[in-house]
């Protein structure tokens, strides 16, 4: 029964847009899917303990490097996103091979990466001749609305099955890394670098290719999220608010589970939402200031996360 569960699910998630087409409630299921792959990409790095704070800068490379080669090379995006990763890893190597190389850790690598967040922000902001900067960019629709070229589609329940194909690939990919033999490397690295090199693991590649993996998940997403919302601004897919928002609801999820990312995705939107409705404009930045709160409370009293603390609680009762 329990291994019949996820199939279960996974038919429920795929049947919903067939029988449900409210356009509402499919917007915020759609965000929800994006995030999570979002958040699900940042676990990937960060629960091996490599805490990264310049995920907002890769997401937003991302984004817009999908939607300037789109508006300016009339490049389609199925061609644009694996450049746009490719960018965005490139960018990833060049900030993490110093730092792996020479050991820089902890501390001192979160605050390397979140150079790379407010480095990524200024130079869209800056470059607001192609960018649009703070304005914002938009890309161009594509003639005759729904285009599987240009892949934009008019319908929710499109790109409903589009994020949820998406989500359930990030998710593939996090059981197939948590089934690999890097998992044990990185976990070895986590504990001890020293000890891990001595006994045969090659520290800084190692390293290197869970970023780099992470790194272009994030930008993946990236480029989803500006398909789906055809704009895209500084501070909406880039910058330390971002980078941070993916560290916030990765923990409150539970980073050491799969499914972790995603009911953090759940709770961030649906309080973003609910205050948004409930207070209206006066609510902007409220959201940000629960999650510090929330933040706080959930590194005090549940450190394994919501799920995972769950979880441990769920085993010794089955047992």
């Amino acid at each position: 029964m329990t291994r019949a569960l996820p199939w279960v699910i996974g038919a429920a998630l795929v049947a919903v847009p067939f029988v449900y087409h409210e356009p509402y409630p499919l917007h915020i299921m759609v965000i929800i899917l994006i995030w999570s792959l979002l958040y699900t990409s940042w676990s990937v790095m960060g629960r091996f303990g490599l805490v990264s704070l310049g995920h907002g800068g890769f997401m937003g490379i991302g984004a817009y490097v999908l939607a300037l080669l789109w508006n300016d090379l009339h490049l389609t995006p199925w061609l644009g996103f694996p450049l746009a990763m490719l960018a965005t890893a490139a960018v990833a190597l060049l900030i993490a091979y110093p730092c792996f190389r020479f050991r820089i850790v902890g501390h001192y690598f979160a605050l390397v990466t979140l150079a790379l967040s407010a480095i990524v922000l200024q130079v869209i902001t800056a470059t607001r001749d192609y960018t649009g900067g703070s304005l914002g960019y938009t890309p161009s629709s594509y003639r005759g609305g729904s285009s599987i070229y240009a892949l934009q589609f008019t319908g929710k329940e499109t790109w409903y099955l589009i994020a949820l194909g998406a989500w359930g690939l990030g998710l593939l990919i996090r059981h197939l890394v948590d089934r690999s033999m890097l998992r044990y490397a990185l976990e070895a690295i986590a504990e001890d670098e020293d000890a891990a090199a001595a006994a045969g693991v090659h520290v800084t590649a190692e390293k290197l290719k869970i970023t780099l993996l992470s790194a272009a998940m994030t930008a993946f997403a990236g480029g989803l999220y500006c398909q789906y919302q055809m704009f895209i601004s500084p501070d909406t897919v880039s910058g330390v608010a971002v980078s941070l928002q993916m560290v916030f609801a990765a923990v409150v999820g539970g980073i050491y589970i799969v499914i972790g990312p995603t009911v953090g995705a759940i709770i961030t939107i649906v309080l973003g939402e609910t205050l948004r409705i409930a207070v209206g404009t006066a609510a902007v930045g409220w959201d940000n200031l629960v999650y510090g709160i929330l933040l706080v409370v959930f590194i005090i009293f549940l450190p394994q996360g919501l799920v995972g603390s769950l979880a441990g609680k769920w085993t010794p009762a089955r047992r």
